[in-house]
């Protein structure tokens, strides 16, 4: 794939037809130190999930090298990063066995493109697929280190072994994987901690008990952003998979693993209308531009649809989008704070920080990346969606 980044363009976010995706590269740069520097310290490989950014020209920032390694969570990632020279992949999503051809022609391609299961039906249908096209598919066992979604206990030992074992017949065990998805709930550094040594013992645990039994478990992977920045202790892991990190959001920020000062990803709006008898200000963007991602609303400070900045990013006290129509978003100071409603008048631009970086950027077609509190527009970065 060639690099399509639209550099050096002439525009400021003036000039933007808005709502559209805003980038901070300055953030972002500090947030991939942040995470590589952590890890380099604890003496583990970043195997960055790459679902946040679904970007070639992101995933060169925060791969380390041009060939990767990276997780992806749909084979559309897969199909891209691999046209853009990407060769070390692991496709994080339980494998449905008729996705194993496509699969299987990104393998030919030159990719290692490894897949993950947690049953012995998908191990079988791997390890048949694998002995019908001549060539040993990886798979990763998928282990549930905190009830949050899918995984073999790291306990049923039974079961492990199974599909160790139904796998070896015709595909290839590469390792073991699980993500602390219930961090997200965490709050607290004491918890997060737990949280992240508790993953990290599941796959531990688990690699164990297959090596014991003679199987080959090179690879102990683990990742969620929050348990990623609070482990002490990796000992026995190989990779972390790691993807909002790189962008942050209100949903972290509200976990605590990141100031709101790290966000690096906004939606630039324009103003549309005022109830000032309701103290609201509208703006063009509404739940298609920032998602209906609500992931704050449990969290101790509800940010509604995003938080408020000038267009030069810097957060007004309490501002947020309080409510979204498809195009129309409700901007109004946070109920029962001493907020003030800024004086916007129509045509005025702001920027609102994301609930959820995934579910926003999913709703944009590029990145319009500036840094720092300049409106200099220095690049344009395409980015897809899509599952096919």
């Amino acid at each position: 794939m060639e690099h399509t980044a639209v550099e050096g363009i002439a525009a400021t976010l003036e000039d933007l037809a808005t709502p559209c995706l805003v980038l901070d590269a300055d953030r972002m740069d500090r947030n991939i130190a942040r995470l590589r520097t952590r890890l380099d310290g604890l003496g583990v490989a970043l195997r960055p999930h790459l679902k946040t950014a679904k970007s070639v020209d992101v995933a060169r920032r925060v791969m380390t090298s041009p060939a990767g390694p990276a997780t992806v969570s749909t084979l559309r990632e897969a199909e891209q990063f691999v046209a853009a020279g990407v060769r070390d992949i692991i496709y994080a999503v339980g494998i449905a066995p008729a996705k194993l051809p496509q699969v299987l022609a990104l393998r030919a391609k030159g990719a290692d493109v490894a897949v993950v299961l947690d049953s012995v039906e998908q191990a079988r249908a791997v390890a048949s697929a694998s002995r019908r096209a001549g060539t040993r598919i990886p798979a990763l066992i998928e282990i549930d280190c905190d009830g949050h979604r899918s995984g073999v206990l790291p306990s049923d030992r039974q079961r492990l072994l199974d599909i160790g074992r139904a796998l070896e017949d015709g595909a290839q065990l590469r390792g073991v994987m699980t993500h602390a998805g219930a961090s997200y709930a965490a709050r607290g550094s004491d918890a997060l901690r737990q949280c992240a040594e508790a993953e990290r013992r599941s796959v531990v645990d688990a690699a164990t008990i297959l090596r014991e039994a003679g199987l080959a478990c090179p690879v102990v992977s683990v990742g969620s952003t929050p348990t990623a920045h609070h482990a002490t202790d990796l000992a026995g892991v190989t990779e972390v998979r790691a993807g909002v990190f790189v962008f942050f959001d209100l949903v972290m920020a509200g976990i605590g693993v990141c100031r709101v000062d790290d966000i690096a990803l906004s939606v630039l709006a324009t103003v549309i209308g005022h109830q000032r008898e309701k103290g609201w200000i509208l703006v063009d963007a509404g739940w298609m531009a920032m998602s209906q991602d609500r992931g704050t609303r449990k969290q101790q400070v509800d940010q509604g649809y995003g938080l408020v900045c000038d267009v030069r990013g810097k957060p007004y006290a309490d501002l947020i989008m309080a409510d979204a129509n498809q195009e129309h978003g409700i901007i109004t100071v946070r109920p029962g704070s001493a907020g003030v409603l800024p004086d916007l008048a129509i045509g005025d631009r702001v920027r609102i920080l994301p609930n959820h970086a995934c579910a926003t950027g999913a709703q944009h077609a590029a990145y319009h990346v500036v840094r720092g509190t300049s409106s200099a527009v220095e690049a344009e970065w395409p980015r897809f969606g899509g599952w096919q």
